[in-house]
């Protein structure tokens, strides 16, 4: 059987009873397994979701710039009440280099298909409108988001990005990982010995049992290299709950492109 865990910072809670035991990508995603530091603002529409914990913020999930006042992310990151803020140009969780943007959230959009309770239904996408507009430089630019409906092939270079665990059960990374996760296509991932039907068509995996997602990248990228560019193709969703890298369990995002004509309607 598998069993979707709500993997957050926040708690961790069982969904459903469904084939192999996912979580989401803001616990399971809570650092990058394997990969390695990236350079500092290398990936410079990576942002920081965090939410306010007394007089203090704490990261929870990560997300992506995609215009100079709207952030994406995931449906799971922010489907509590809470007072949340996005860190721009962030690099290192714990020390102030004095070029981040600190800009409060104002609105939170979640796709209305979306239910907490069903992971595996899809819908894993949330937009957050922010109170100001960011201001672009060479450390915060906007992500490139794809055309509607493209769909990558097996094995297209990506890289998923996060301060998440880099072991499952691990604590947050203070600096910025990167890891290289390949993408693995649909026929592959949702065949019996795989995900099954747990994943979607509008899902995407990517990775393997070296390299994935963990608790904390929730809601953060996966970017993947097209025609010599990187376009953000995923938001990190969930993984395996035996653990982030576990073999033939990938880490699953919501596929972007699947989305595109929903995130227009809200931001116009």
């Amino acid at each position: 059987m598998f069993r979707f865990l709500v993997l957050t910072s926040l708690a961790a809670m069982v969904l459903a009873e469904l084939e192999s035991q996912p979580r989401y990508m803001e616990d399971i995603f809570q650092r990058v397994v394997g990969g390695e530091v990236a350079s500092p603002n290398s990936w410079p529409w990576q942002i920081s979701l965090q939410y306010q914990s007394g007089s203090s913020y704490r990261h929870t999930c990560g997300g992506t710039l995609i215009e100079k006042g709207w952030v994406m992310t995931a449906a799971h990151c922010v489907d509590s009440n809470r007072v949340w803020r996005v860190v721009l140009g962030e690099h290192d969780l714990y020390s102030n280099s004095g070029t981040e943007q600190i800009l409060e959230v104002s609105n939170v959009y979640i796709h209305p298909g979306w239910d907490s309770g069903r992971v595996s239904n899809g819908y894993d996408v949330a937009l957050l409108r922010l109170s100001s507009d960011a201001t672009l430089n060479s450390r915060v630019q906007l992500g490139s988001l794809p055309p509607s409906g493209q769909i990558l092939p097996h094995h297209n270079l990506c890289y998923v990005t996060g301060w998440g665990v880099t072991s499952t059960g691990g604590s947050l990374s203070a600096e910025l990982k990167q890891a290289y996760l390949p993408l693995i296509d649909h026929n592959t991932c949702s065949s019996p010995s795989w995900w099954g039907s747990t994943v979607k068509t509008t899902m995407v995996c990517a990775g393997g049992a070296a390299e994935s997602g963990c608790n904390g990248d929730s809601g953060g990228p996966l970017n993947c290299l097209v025609d010599g560019k990187y376009y953000v193709h995923g938001i990190a969703s969930f993984v395996s709950g035996m653990g982030c890298n576990y073999p033939k369990k990938p880490t699953v995002f919501t596929r972007v492109s699947a989305y595109i004509d929903w995130m227009d309607s809200i931001m116009s």
